[in-house]
């Protein structure tokens, strides 16, 4: 028997106008794990912040890496109001970034939440980041994607997908 669909899209959200947030919501719980694709630019060199469900407290840490082809560098942050990804500014006003976030055991009520996100743009680098949401143990149920560091907005034609991943 052929293997079903691993990646079930969920929703898509495609900027017309700059926007300065994204909000998944209602997110359903049938899923292992969630991955979020971001392909874009900002109106000013931007990160971009993930909240979930709503919490805007210091529950959020992260450890980064970073590399541009010849210096690497790392770095933590720790009790911030959101995670960041993509790193050193690499979503900007002319060059299109991409970002690969998975968010582990989203809907599980036990246990604290990670995520691993990937990001690069060709002309400035990469970066590898691991984020903690240290809130007590509860069911992701909205995600929240902005400008973590200004109020840059996403460009026009920036497009954000989200992802169900099936249980093993």
């Amino acid at each position: 028997m052929a293997a079903g669909s691993t990646y079930t899209p969920l929703a898509t959200q495609t900027m017309t106008t700059a926007t300065a947030s994204v909000t998944f919501s209602s997110i359903s719980g049938a899923y292992t794990d969630l991955v979020i694709v971001v392909n874009g630019a900002f109106s000013a060199a931007e990160t971009i912040g993930i909240q979930f469900n709503t919490d805007t407290t210091s529950n959020y840490s992260s450890t980064i890496l970073a590399g541009d082809g010849s210096s690497a560098s790392s770095g933590r942050n720790t009790s911030q109001t959101g995670l960041t990804v993509g790193t050193n500014g690499y979503y900007t006003t002319t060059l299109i970034s991409n970002s690969i976030i998975q968010v582990m055991n989203y809907a599980n009520t036990t246990t604290l939440k990670t995520v691993l996100s990937r990001s690069n743009n060709a002309s400035i680098g990469v970066d590898a980041i691991v984020g903690l949401w240290r809130k007590a143990p509860e069911a992701i149920n909205s995600i929240k994607l902005y400008g973590f560091y200004s109020a840059a907005t996403f460009s026009t034609g920036s497009s954000m997908t989200l992802y169900g991943i099936a249980a093993a």
